[in-house]
C-alpha cells in the first residue's frame, strides 16, 4: 500500500533530522474548496518540528532545511506547508 502524502513527510523528516519531537497536522478540511484544494485531503498542513540539527540555524534556515528535505512535496504536491522548527530547549 502506498504511503499518504502524511506519511512520505513523517517519513522524510525522520530520516533526515532524527527530531525529538514531530507533530504532522493536515490542516486540509479547515480550506476545502479554497484555494489550493485539490480534493485530496492532502493539500495544507503544519509541521511542528524540533532537532538538535536546527540548534545553530536561523528561522529562516530552518525552514529551508525542512523544504529541501521534503522535496518536491512543498509546492508541488501539497498546496500550503506551515513550519515551526526549532532545536531542543536545554
Amino acid at each position: 500500500m502506498a504511503e499518504t502524502v502524511q506519511q512520505e513527510m513523517e517519513r522524510l523528516l525522520t530520516e533526515e533530522f532524527s527530531p525529538t519531537r514531530l507533530e504532522i497536522v493536515n490542516d486540509s478540511a479547515k480550506h476545502h474548496g479554497h484555494a489550493g484544494d485539490d480534493g485530496s485531503g492532502e493539500s495544507h498542513f503544519t509541521v511542528v518540528i524540533e532537532a538538535p540539527a536546527f540548534a545553530d540555524m536561523s528561522r529562516v534556515d530552518r525552514q529551508r532545511a525542512v523544504n529541501r528535505a521534503l522535496g518536491d512535496i512543498p509546492g508541488d504536491r501539497v498546496h500550503a506547508l506551515a513550519i515551526q522548527a526549532s532545536a531542543p530547549t536545554p
